[in-house]
């Protein structure tokens, strides 16, 4: 059974371990503001951490899932569309109206989210060293 909470102080090792672009990873003090605003949840199978969902607002007032992530042995199980229900309805208890993510296109999750009720919305190329990938995607969601 998957359970989903905020981050709390005793996470941060966790947290700190998931910084998923390897030329800048999230320090501590990004850490700190993540769990002070709620802005990170852990993602929990009988106790143990198996995932992170980390968000940010994007132009200041739509917020932005940054990190959704399973550990591999926990994937397949509709434990993805279970956090990302819970980051929706949260969002949609605050009052937002919006909400987006990203991805690779060459990464599977961009068929994920059009099957939770994303659409596109455009794309960016990071062509920047050290920060070059592949397209970034940008889905979006009204809530």
């Amino acid at each position: 059974m998957l359970t989903i909470s905020y981050a709390t102080p005793e996470d941060a090792p966790y947290v700190l371990s998931m910084g998923h672009w390897p030329p800048s990873p999230l320090g501590e003090h990004e850490v700190e503001m993540k769990i002070r605003d709620e802005r990170c949840y852990i993602l929990r199978e009988n106790g143990q951490i198996i995932g992170i969902l980390r968000w940010n607002m994007m132009f200041e007032f739509v917020p932005f899932l940054t990190l959704m992530w399973f550990d591999k042995p926990h994937r397949g199980k509709g434990y993805g569309k279970q956090a990302i229900t819970h980051w929706e309805d949260e969002m949609r208890r605050l009052g937002y109206k919006m909400i987006m993510v990203s991805t690779q296109v060459d990464e599977d999750g961009q068929h994920f989210y059009r099957k939770m009720g994303y659409k596109d919305m455009g794309s960016i190329v990071m062509d920047i060293a050290p920060y070059e990938q592949p397209l970034e995607m940008f889905l979006g969601k009204a809530l």
